[in-house]
Order: structure tokens, then C-alpha cells, then sequence
């Protein structure tokens, strides 16, 4: 049985998106979608909706919160299978918890009570940072949300951050008919730069070898797929935002070291989470 997409909503414009985007990305997958709710009720309280007879007040706002989201995808599309659950947990916990039985997990760039001046809500970040499955965050202007670039960037990093992001892409890729534009960023070091001639060969060159042993197998893997692939010197992370303004979704790895539990995102995927022009997708690999 495929494990679903989880959306986390939670009434507010953020998380509209978010339900839109997972309901477009599961049709594409043939996924169901499970939307869930996650708060501790006393936070909201003032915000409950005035209905409901005999309810406590905290679990009509929820019954209505996700009836709202199962809606919308409905309409969104019909034939997509979606089923809701409201857990009395802090948001990022309640979806973590999910994500031990997703196939991703999915957030809006902001939610209910967010400050208006933060660029990535602390849920979303939370959850990009911990998941051990992917989390995709909606985010971007309205050319990155509508999916009409098809292209799909990939940040290539090391071997030991990369390996599921790349089999990631490559299904994304091929499950849109899309390209899959693969970006591996190097830098010259500081002490090599008096004759920049050699070193810089030596090191694009090592980049380009790098980049065609991440993506031989999953290219064996997926014949299909139109890859475009390109060395770039400086920082990764300008190169991707630059370049997620002509994308669909961008995707990255993250490490997972087995026993640590605070925040694991990498400056790369920090940035992005932040300033990308579309979806962004952590992809987590266990070290």
C-alpha cells in the first residue's frame, strides 16, 4: 500500500497553497492525501469559530479547520483520495510524528499566528530541519506555484547529502514529463587563487566528474528523463535562488545523523527554504 502525502493545515491563508500543490502532486502520483491538524488548543482559543452545539469550542474550531481543507482538495480534484485527523500536539510534532508513514510531508510557507515579517514559519522550518522523510514547503510567486516551467532543479552536493535527493528528482522528473536541470556549485580555495588558471580546471573539472557519478545510476534508472546538467563556480545556494525563479520545484539533501535531535539543514537548504521563488523540497539522508 503507497504511503500518503501529509498536508498540515491549519485555517490559514498559508496552508492554502500548500492543500492545492498536495492535491496536484498526489493526483500526479496516484497518492492519497492525508491532511491533518495539529495544535495546542489553548493557543487559538480567541479564534474559534462561533458554531457548533454542545462542542467544546476547541473541537469545532478543528472539525472545521479540516473539513474546510477536505473540501478545497475535493474540488481541486474529485479523484483524489483524501482522508483528515486532528491531533491534540504541537503542529511540527504532530507532523513529524506523521511522517514516519508518509511518502512527504507538506507545509505552507507560514501559518496561523506566524509574524508577518518571518519568510518561513517556525513549523516549516521545524519540520524541514527533522523529518526523516521529504518535506516539500509551498512557497514562491505565482509562476512557481502554477507548475508551468517544467523544470525541476536539483542542488547536487556530496555523495553522503545527495543520493535520495537525486533518486527524488529523478521520479519527480519523470513523473512530470519534465527537465531535470542538475546544478553542482565549487569553489576554488582561498589559499589557491594567486594562479587562478590551473586550480580553477583542476576543481571544475573534479565538480563535473562528482556530478557524473551522483546521477549514473539514477539515469540508468530513468532513461526518460531529460537531464541538463551544469558546473557553477561560487555558492550554491545564490545559484539555486537565482535559478528557482524558472522552476516548478527545487530539491535538496539534508543529513540525518542517527541520535541527534536538534535542527540538521544545511546553509543550503536554509537559504532556500527562505528565498526560493518556488516549492522547495528537503530530501533527508541518514548518516
Amino acid at each position: 500500500m503507497e504511503l500518503p502525502l501529509v498536508v498540515g493545515v491549519d485555517g490559514s491563508d498559508g496552508s492554502l497553497p500548500a492543500v492545492d500543490w498536495a492535491v496536484d502532486e498526489a493526483a500526479r502520483h496516484e497518492l492519497p492525501l492525508r491532511l491533518v491538524y495539529g495544535s495546542l488548543w489553548e493557543r487559538y482559543e480567541g479564534h474559534t469559530p462561533s458554531i457548533g452545539l454542545g462542542r467544546p469550542a476547541r473541537q469545532v474550531m478543528a472539525d472545521h479547520i479540516v473539513a474546510s481543507a477536505a473540501e478545497r482538495a475535493g474540488r481541486r480534484n474529485p479523484d483524489v483520495k483524501v482522508s483528515t485527523e486532528v491531533l491534540l500536539a504541537d503542529a511540527a510534532d504532530a507532523l513529524l510524528q506523521e511522517g514516519n508513514n508518509a511518502t512527504a510531508l507538506i507545509t505552507g510557507s507560514r501559518g496561523r499566528g506566524e509574524l508577518q515579517g518571518l519568510l518561513l514559519g517556525s513549523v516549516g522550518l521545524a519540520v524541514a530541519a527533522r523529518a526523516h522523510c521529504p518535506v516539500i514547503v509551498v512557497r514562491g510567486d505565482n509562476g512557481g506555484l502554477s507548475g508551468t516551467h517544467e523544470r525541476i532543479l536539483l542542488g547536487a552536493g556530496e555523495p553522503d547529502t545527495s543520493e535520495e535527493a537525486t533518486r527524488f528528482a529523478f521520479r519527480e522528473a519523470e513523473a512530470r514529463g519534465c527537465v531535470l536541470d542538475v546544478v553542482r556549485a565549487w569553489r576554488c580555495p582561498a589559499n589557491e587563487t594567486a594562479d587562478t588558471a590551473v586550480p580553477n580546471r583542476d576543481h571544475e573539472e573534479r565538480a563535473r566528474t562528482e556530478l557524473d557519478e551522483l546521477l549514473r545510476d539514477a539515469m540508468a534508472d530513468h532513461p526518460g528523463v531529460r537531464v541538463q546538467r551544469t558546473t557553477v563556480e561560487g555558492p550554491a545556494r545564490k545559484a539555486l535562488v537565482h535559478r528557482s525563479g524558472a522552476a516548478d520545484l527545487v530539491i535538496v539533501g539534508a543529513r540525518r545523523r542517527q541520535g541527534h535531535f536538534g535542527l540538521q539543514l544545511g546553509r543550503v537548504a536554509h537559504t532556500l527554504l527562505h528565498h526560493a521563488q518556488c516549492p522547495v523540497a528537503v530530501v533527508p539522508q541518514r548518516v
